[in-house]
């Protein structure tokens, strides 16, 4: 069995630190490999920090505790947990008690069984409110829609990965929502699947999130896109809209000059004038921009480790192959191999 990590980022959450990690064990009891608890407090004001220093005593040295210096927000949390961790597979999951830990063994399975590399949880059945739930919907239908990533719940946080390929990707902002859309961008969307979950009502503390939520999902999915269609070719998002403007500003200028040069009527006082040669100018900016996100595009990956491809494994040395060593015409292998341990 493959040795495995449970990622989970807390905040203000130090009455839900002796539960989890008693769920965590509880699930974990029969698992048959190496297994390490990663708890990541993001700068929390409360006691969360003492309640896990007190479980790590109580359990033992596989409950990782990792500890930021202040409140950097979820997303920062959730990769320091997967930058700490040391297994095969890793899991993430919140840590308010709301995602179960009974259904991680389950997930693992199926994960292999369906030859995945991430499979999503899917709260089918949430214990939130009404409205939460709806504007979730929503959000997770433009998500899909605009990606092409087909799930239907992108904001579980109870997912589990292999380690090989969410270590590729690098969360950054609030852009745990997307992580589905960003392994995706390292693994083909047919290895990422989806399960039905169990989801449980929250038990202390209050909900981090509020109906603010859904305008940055928004915000969000634009960076996202433009990153998924043009990090490596900037030039050609700047370049569209700026030939499009181009085009549109010329058409309506060559227009004017046919009015102006046929029908002799004044162009200067036109609104559309303004128009056109505010479209041509703006035109001009979009396109200089393009040009300067290509320069530093390439800057990005010429001095950076970072590639414009993935592999789906990393060779060793003996799968990469031998070199071929031309031999001289009438030279068997036999004769060749005597030559070669002749003294010289």
């Amino acid at each position: 069995m493959k040795s495995l990590s449970i990622v989970v980022p807390m905040y203000k959450e130090e009455d839900c630190v002796f539960p989890l990690v008693e769920r965590v064990h509880e699930a974990l009891s029969d698992y048959a490999g190496k297994w390490e608890l990663v708890c990541v407090d993001d700068g929390s004001p409360d006691q969360t920090v003492a309640r896990l220093n007190e479980a790590q005593e109580q359990w033992g040295d596989h409950l990782r505790v990792v500890e930021l210096q202040r409140n950097f927000g979820q997303t920062a949390a959730m990769q320091a947990g997967i930058d700490a961790a040391r297994g095969e597979i890793i899991v993430t999951m919140d840590g308010d008690l709301q995602n179960d830990p009974g259904d991680i063994q389950r997930m693992i399975i199926e994960m292999e069984e369906r030859d995945l590399d991430m499979l999503q949880g899917w709260r089918k059945k949430r214990e939130d409110e009404s409205t939460r739930k709806f504007f979730s919907r929503q959000a997770n239908r433009l998500i899909a829609k605009v990606t092409k990533v087909r799930l239907h719940d992108y904001g579980c946080s109870l997912k589990v990965y292999r380690a090989s390929i969410i270590k590729q990707v690098r969360l950054f902002g609030e852009m745990h929502r997307f992580i589905p859309v960003w392994v995706a961008s390292v693994t083909k969307p047919e290895r990422i699947g989806e399960t039905v979950v169990d989801h449980h009502a929250r038990q202390f503390g209050e909900s981090k999130y509020g109906l603010s939520r859904t305008f940055r999902v928004i915000l969000d999915l634009l960076v996202v896109f433009f990153f998924l269609k043009f990090k490596a070719r900037p030039g050609h998002f700047f370049g569209y809209l700026g030939l499009g403007m181009g085009v549109l500003g010329s058409l309506i200028m060559t227009w004017l000059v046919m009015v102006k040069l046929f029908l002799g009527e004044d162009i200067g006082s036109r609104p559309l004038f303004m128009v056109g040669i505010f479209l041509l100018v703006v035109s001009l900016q979009f396109i200089t921009t393009g040009v300067l996100a290509e320069m530093m595009s390439r800057i990005f990956f010429e001095t950076s480790n970072t590639r414009g491809y993935t592999l789906r494994e990393k060779l060793s040395d003996d799968e990469e192959g031998q070199w071929f060593t031309p031999q001289p015409a009438g030279m068997d292998e036999t004769t060749a191999h005597d030559a070669d341990i002749a003294p010289k």
